[in-house]
Parts: structure tokens; sequence; C-alpha cells
């Protein structure tokens, strides 16, 4: 993914009053900062930030503004005087492959001018690079379909921003939501939903309509089929209806329930968004003379369901992936291992040098 080598932290919108505060961070490091600062103790020091799995760097740029913002003291005027250039600060770019226990940010210089902001850096690569990480294996196992980023609906709305940024950089074709595009300057992408749907009275064909006769000349009309549970005669019901204006149908049955489209298979239907289920309506909608329309799956979807429909040859375009993307772990670990020029780290935790870091200007 072609981005920007550094984005700029007012890109951020960064609370800077209460990251200087250290109101977002660890009592810990506060109390640490305080009592430097207090016993006027400046040692210089080297840190190194790593993470444990093989993965993409998110948030990188993100936990530099807080560094850029945030590296300070203030002054016996209440005047904040910030610190960040006496830093020297090397870090990887956004988007980088990483491995275990590789250094990815290391930041050198008076200790008690950025002890308070640990919590606040570490943060944002943890939450950034979990998303990046995990949108990179299902763009992988898409094989070069299109990933639609549906997750907004599974966490908390301020996480939108950076959430959407990272997906972008892994390679998701589109998000959701203005906000998770905002970074790049992009928009938020949809479907016929089932709310509008219901609207309607239930009427997909009716709701289908007038979505396109309002929003056809701006976005691809892409239209959920499920809503009765037969989703093949829905399928070609719409598109009879709406013809070239239609991009695409999305198929969305619920994991609990098989479609009617299978209702011949009996008990051996299976249930939600299956590969039978996708060829079926694929078929139906090429026999009908729409093989324009493309085929959108969501429901369930990560990785190995991906590539398991991948390995079927399932007739899908595009795959929506929802709060599949928001699970695991990815945390990262500053480690002080340079004390005033000498080695002085926990045991297990030595200075690991790396060639590939850049110095942040």
């Amino acid at each position: 993914m072609d981005v920007p080598r550094r984005l700029d932290p007012a890109v951020f919108n960064l609370p800077v009053g209460r990251i200087r505060a250290g109101y977002y961070s660890d009592a810990y490091f506060n109390s640490t900062k305080e009592l430097l600062e207090a016993s006027g103790r400046h040692p210089r020091v080297l840190m190194q930030v790593f993470q444990k799995h093989d993965s993409l760097l998110g948030g990188i740029d993100e936990a530099i503004a807080v560094l850029k913002v945030g590296a300070g003291h203030t002054g016996p005027d209440g005047i904040w005087v910030a610190a960040f250039e006496e830093l020297e600060v090397a870090a990887l770019y956004e988007g980088d492959a990483i491995a275990p226990h590789e250094t990815v940010l290391t930041i050198e210089g008076d200790y008690a001018q950025f002890a308070h902001l640990e919590t606040a850096f570490l943060g944002c690569m943890a939450r950034r690079s979990l998303v990046m990480r995990n949108v990179r294996d299902v763009v992988t196992a898409a094989a070069g379909k299109p990933i639609l980023f549906f997750p907004a609906r599974h966490d908390h709305w301020l996480v939108q921003t950076g959430d959407g940024w990272a997906a972008h950089v892994a390679g998701a074709i589109g998000v959701s939501t203005d906000a998770q595009a905002s970074w790049w300057g992009g928009r938020g992408i949809g479907t016929v939903p089932h709310a509008l749907i219901a609207a309607f009275g239930g009427d997909t064909v009716a709701a289908a309509q007038a979505f396109a006769k309002l929003f056809g000349r701006e976005t691809n009309v892409t239209v959920l089929v499920d809503f009765d549970n037969d989703s093949l005669r829905t399928a070609v019901a719409v598109a009879d209806a709406l013809g070239d204006e239609l991009w695409g149908v999305r198929l969305d049955t619920s994991e609990t329930l098989a479609d009617e489209t299978l209702a011949d298979l009996g008990e051996n239907a299976p249930t939600g968004v299956s590969v039978e289920l996708a060829s079926r309506v694929r078929a139906g909608l090429d026999d009908a003379g729409h093989e324009h329309v493309r085929i959108v799956a969501s429901g369930g979807f990560d990785a190995g369901k991906i590539t398991r429909f991948e390995a079927a040859q399932a007739p899908v375009d595009a795959y929506g992936v929802g709060s599949s993307l928001l699970r695991g772990q990815n945390d990262f670990t500053a480690d002080v291992v340079r004390v005033d020029g000498k080695p002085c780290a926990k045991v297990g935790r030595e200075e690991r040098p790396s060639q590939r870091l850049a110095l942040v200007r």
C-alpha cells in the first residue's frame, strides 16, 4: 500500500494537554517522571520497543505524534517546555513487516522528559498493529479479491479513525464509515441495509430502487438479499428491477439458518453463508442474464473461512469482514536498555540494535 512516509501529528487530533499531564498514562510512569524531576535526576537513556509476533507495524506515526506533542516538562512559570527536539527518535514505518522481538522504535534522551508517555505510545501501536495484522491475513486469504472493512459496530466509535487507517494500509479496499476513511481523505461505503428494507415494509426491491435513485450516481449499489432468507429469489428480483444500476448483491444469511435456496438439501443444507449458497446464487443470476452482478459475502468471515471459500473456488467477488478483525492481541513492550551510555537493562531484555530504523526528523 502506497502511503505517506509519516502522517502529520495534526491528523490525530490528540488531546495535547491531557497527554502532557499523564492523564492517559499508568500512574507509575507519572510518579517516575515526578520523582526524577523533584530529585534533579536526568538520566540519558536508550529505550527500545518491540512485540512478539510476525506482524505489520501500525500506529507508529501516532506514537511519534504522542512523543512530539508530549515530551517535555512544565517550567517554573507554568508554561510547557517542549523537548522532542532534544530526543533522538528512530522508527520503522507504517505497514512495515516486523518479526518477533524486532526493535521497531528507539528513543534516546533525558528520561524525565518522556517517562510519562510510554502507556500512550505503546497503546497506539498495539491497537493499530492488531487491526493491521488481522486485515493483512484476510487480504492474503482472499488472493486479490476486495476486502470490505466492516467492524465499526463492534467497538467504540472513538477507535474508528485509526482502525480504518490501519485497514487501509494493510490492503482493505473499502471501509464503512467516513471516520475510518478520514486520514486519507476517503469516504465510507455501504450496502442497502436490513433496516432500510424493513422501513419499506420488508420489500427489498422497493428499498433497492429507492436507494439506487438517490445514491446510484455516487456509489456502487449493493443490496443485502437475505431479508426473507431466500437469497437467490431476492437477488434475481433485485437484479431484474435495477438492471445495470445494480453493482452487486450481498449474502449475509444468519449462521443459525439454512437459506431457502438450499431447501432441497433438507437436513444436509449448510447454515449461514456457504459455498453452496454462493454457487446457486451465481448460477441463478447468470441464468437470468445478470452476469455483471457481483456477489459480496459477509457474516462470520475471518481468514480461515475465506481460505476455505477460495480453496473451493466459491464464486464470491468480495468479502465483508467484521468483528474478527478486532480480535486477538499484538502488544508492545518498551524497555530502557542503556543509561548514560552504559548497558542497563532487565535480564533478557538487552539492547537489540536494528539497521532498519529511520531517524525521525
